[in-house]
């Protein structure tokens, strides 16, 4: 198994690839948040090491404050990281669709 870091803004659409958005612009969330990634991991193979909600990725220290999330969890998996995180903003979305109703 693979041990890697992810950050809230390597899933987030509202950034470019530049400030550390990891997944292409249509598989991206709208600032996703740690309890929205934690809630995806659990649906996947994937084990959480370590969650941490406020720490600020380096990457991000030119940005405006609304575009800076927080967050940052330290997991293990099966997958390669950029597989893992096309995985998660997926469940992500896929968690965001309102629910039908019958």
């Amino acid at each position: 198994m693979k041990r890697f870091v992810i950050w809230t803004n390597e899933l987030d659409s509202r950034l470019s690839k530049k400030y550390g958005r990891e997944v292409s612009k249509t598989l991206a969330v709208d600032a996703p948040s740690v309890k929205e990634i934690v809630e995806a991991i659990r649906y996947l193979n994937v084990k959480i090491i370590d969650v941490d909600e406020e720490k600020l990725n380096p990457r991000l220290s030119g940005l405006v404050e609304n575009l800076r999330s927080r967050g940052m969890l330290k997991v293990e998996s099966d997958y390669g990281k950029s597989e893992t995180l096309k995985l998660i903003a997926q469940k992500i979305r896929e968690l965001r669709k309102p629910k039908k109703r019958r």
